[in-house]
This record gives structure tokens, C-alpha cells and sequence, in this order.
């Protein structure tokens, strides 16, 4: 599916490449081998991780790089034990799957104020931030 209404890139920096093997019950590597991973269904009792998990890890990575540029910009540098702990729910809404995501933000030593707009600067440049704006709820808590 195209969308003729969003910009095309003006450079591409990096392409994640997986190969994916029996969905939820399968496996997925990616193509340098870095990421080779079992898939298991939530909630179910094998061994691998989930999409929605491996969503939240991504999430999580990239909204810390999106804070540490908004720190920077306000001339703030990020405390050393910056976490994020996301929560991606598998869920339905009116009869179809669906996600939803809370973003728990730690940003020790910085006053709530400062961590707040540093974390709504994020959430406004962050790929995965704008990937999912609109399209699910999201929660942004400063802890």
C-alpha cells in the first residue's frame, strides 16, 4: 500500500532486514545475523519472545535517542541510569486486534518539569512515536 500523501525520504540511514518463519510460533533473524530469535504466542508457555516485546525493546531504544537529542538541544545532558520501561498491550477493540502503549520514563535527578518537556520533545521526533500517533494509545508517564 502507498500513501502518496507522505514525504519520501531524503536519505535512507539504515534497513532492518529480517526473514520471519512461522509467525507467532516461529523464529525471525535478521539478515547480518545479529538478531536470531523463537517466536512464542503471549501468554502461551514456550520459550521465545513476542511482537509486541520486541516492539516495546525497539520503542524503548529509540525514544532514549530521542531524549538524548532533546537534552541536548536544551543544553541538558541525560543521567546516567536513563530507562524507559514500555508496555505494548495485544488487545481488542471493537471485535479486531489491536495495540496500545505505555511509556514509563525514569529520568533520575532531572527536575519533573525538565523531564517532562524533554520527554514530550521525544515523543514528537521519535520514529516510533510518529509511526503509532493516531493510530493507537499511547500513555506517557514520568516516574
Amino acid at each position: 500500500m502507498e500513501n502518496s500523501n507522505i514525504p519520501q525520504p531524503e536519505k535512507i540511514l539504515y534497513t532492518g532486514k529480517t526473514h520471519t518463519t512461522g509467525g507467532r510460533e516461529g523464529a525471525s533473524r535478521s539478515s547480518d545475523d545479529k538478531l536470531n530469535v523463537k517466536l512464542t504466542s503471549p501468554g502461551s508457555s514456550g520459550t521465545g519472545t513476542n511482537p509486541e516485546q520486541l516492539f516495546a525493546a525497539g520503542w524503548s531504544a529509540c525514544f532514549i535517542g530521542a531524549m538524548g537529542i532533546a537534552a541536548g538541544k536544551m543544553n541538558i545532558k541525560l543521567p546516567a541510569e536513563t530507562a524507559v520501561d514500555t508496555e505494548v498491550d495485544l488487545a481488542v477493540t471493537a471485535g479486531e486486534y489491536s495495540l496500545q502503549a505505555r511509556l514509563n520514563i525514569s529520568l533520575p535527578g532531572l527536575e519533573p518539569e525538565v523531564a517532562k518537556a524533554i520527554a514530550a520533545e521525544a515523543h514528537k521526533t521519535c520514529p516510533y512515536s510518529k509511526a503509532t500517533r493516531g493510530n493507537i494509545n499511547v500513555e506517557i508517564t514520568i516516574l
